[in-house]
């Protein structure tokens, strides 16, 4: 389910309550792949409930350029909102989640293993309260960039030269 800030704080005060264990995590998520879906179920092991931020467009915009995203904020979050596995997705405008982890307070926080820990936004937060972060590997070559590449490679350049 795709929420606003306000109701997930409501909504993960109630999953407290209940005693079980709130992951987070983030990302574009711009075209899902096999990466992304190894990856979010792997995040989702961690705990009881698997929130996601994700960026919005303007957010995507700011970190990868103009041409990104590919798809849209709205379509983003159903697809990953229809992921089993996946809870809750909250769409944020800043260029990382600090906000969203410092008003929800999950008990895990997770990145990929393109990250390191240190360097990984809002570990200082959830650190604070004895919650735990952890990356989980990076599978290589399973990158939206890698499959836009492959798109142009395929459909423009090899067209352009037929």
């Amino acid at each position: 389910m795709v929420v606003n800030l306000p109701e997930l704080v409501q909504i993960t005060q109630r999953i407290k309550h209940q005693g079980r264990r709130i992951v987070f995590t983030n990302g574009c998520f711009d075209i899902i792949h096999t990466g992304h879906v190894r990856y979010l179920r792997s995040a989702r092991e961690y705990g009881d409930v698997l929130i996601v931020g994700l960026n919005s467009d303007e957010s995507v915009r700011n970190i990868k350029g103009g041409k990104r995203p590919i798809i849209p904020q709205a379509d983003r979050g159903e697809v990953l909102s229809s992921l089993r596995f996946v809870d809750y997705v909250v769409i944020f405008d800043e260029p990382d989640p600090h906000t969203i982890i410092a008003a929800v307070k999950p008990d895990i926080l997770v990145k990929g293993g393109d990250w390191r820990v240190e360097d990984i936004v809002g570990r200082d937060v959830v650190e604070s309260y004895g919650g735990n972060v952890y990356t989980i590997p990076f599978i290589e070559g399973a990158t939206s960039s890698r499959i836009i590449d492959s798109i142009i490679e395929k459909y423009i350049i090899q067209n352009s030269k037929s």
